[in-house]
């Protein structure tokens, strides 16, 4: 059992230490939060009331969440799903690779090299791209 814990700490070690900043600067933007809401309150001489603190904390904390970690997840997330999926903007890399890799093939190879593209592309028919095509 011991060695399960441990494979499962190292693998989403990244995960764990993320999880860490987040709680920990959480704790602090609420503790932080409390000690400007207690100076305000008294500086205006209202009374401090634990439900006016959590009102204003909630809306804190999420306009934070809105702005900063929804933005920045959508970004990280929103971008390794299109890469994942295949989006146009994905491939463009992966076309630009197998155009040079082609290029590269019919220098070293110009006798035999159009029949191993096309063989490569029968091979592999759900990738095939007309960039592959192109000739200088």
């Amino acid at each position: 059992m011991t060695t399960k814990a441990r494979s499962i700490w190292k693998a989403y070690g990244y995960a764990w230490v993320t999880l860490g900043f987040f709680l920990i600067s959480l704790a602090g933007h609420w503790l932080f939060g409390w000690f400007a809401y207690v100076s305000e309150q008294q500086a205006h001489a209202q009374p401090i009331l634990m439900s006016d603190y959590l009102v204003e904390m909630m809306r804190d904390t999420l306009e934070n969440w809105q702005s900063e970690f929804l933005q920045l997840l959508w970004q990280v997330g929103g971008l390794a799903i299109l890469l994942y999926v295949g989006s146009p903007q994905s491939k463009e890399g992966d076309d630009r690779m197998e155009a040079k890799i082609d290029e590269i093939l019919r220098r070293v190879d110009p006798q035999n090299a159009e029949r191993i593209i096309r063989t490569l592309d029968e091979d592999y028919s759900g990738r095939h791209t007309d960039a592959r095509h192109v000739h200088s």
